[in-house]
């Protein structure tokens, strides 16, 4: 009977873990696909700006 509960607390400290890997490899996910969004809005409100003054 100890073994199984060993075997269940195990297992709960190993999907604890993975839990916090996915949040953890989330954020720098959302962190960085931000970061590309800005710069190609900076790309494009800069190729836009200098269209217009081209015309």
């Amino acid at each position: 009977m100890d073994e199984n509960a060993q075997i269940s607390a195990e297992m709960i400290l190993l999907m604890g873990a993975m839990l916090v890997i996915v949040i953890v490899a989330g954020g720098f996910i959302i962190n960085i696909s931000s970061q590309i969004a800005n710069s190609i809005g900076n790309v494009l409100n800069t190729a836009r700006n200098s269209t217009i003054n081209r015309m």
